[in-house]
């Protein structure tokens, strides 16, 4: 009987860990919910190359200017920042926003060449070619963005590309001095 009992442990082990990740899958909870951890505190410190070469590195003094700076990691290969390119032309063209854009483990001239097909919504841009500015700001993949306002505190945080409902629930009123 024993050696029975043997031989169905690994279909259970195997049984039960089916019905923890269908439990897991099954229960509705969002992985975009998930909290950032520089939300409400100060920007972390920035300190990156353009990626426009030339140009004045970026550094946290960006988020020193008294204005709301919103902050995009966004790379070329990536779709869902294509997706949502249009809604940060939008914002730098109507609302006059200030967007940052940071291209993550992107190469510096296919970054280039995105940006110039389809237009730059950035006042300023880095490189992060290595992925550490991504680490200090918590990035987990991109696009995310996040609403730095004028005191230099982080105040809301994107988790994947923006979509409209964002901007008009949240962005725009941001922008407008409206801070959750």
């Amino acid at each position: 009987m024993s050696r029975r009992l043997l031989y169905l442990l690994p279909l259970l082990t195997l049984a039960l860990m089916a019905g923890f990740f269908a439990w897991s899958l099954l229960i509705g909870r969002d992985p975009a919910a998930i909290g950032s951890v520089v939300v409400g505190r100060p920007a972390p410190p920035l300190n990156i190359p353009a990626l426009q070469e030339g140009q004045a590195p970026l550094t946290d003094a960006l988020f020193k200017s008294g204005k709301p700076v919103l902050v995009n990691f966004f790379a070329s290969w990536c779709a869902p920042c294509l997706a949502e390119h249009p809604l940060f032309m939008r914002l730098k063209e109507r609302e006059g926003a200030i967007v940052i854009g940071i291209a993550w483990k992107n190469k510096r001239d296919e970054a280039l060449a995105w940006l110039k097909r389809l237009g730059n919504p950035f006042q300023t841009a880095g490189l992060d070619l290595e992925g550490k500015a991504g680490l200090d700001w918590g990035l987990s993949g991109v696009p995310e963005t996040y609403a730095v306002d004028g005191n230099g505190i982080v105040r809301l945080h994107f988790r994947g590309p923006l979509i409209e409902r964002d901007l008009t629930d949240s962005v725009i009123p941001f922008l407008k001095g409206n801070t959750p």
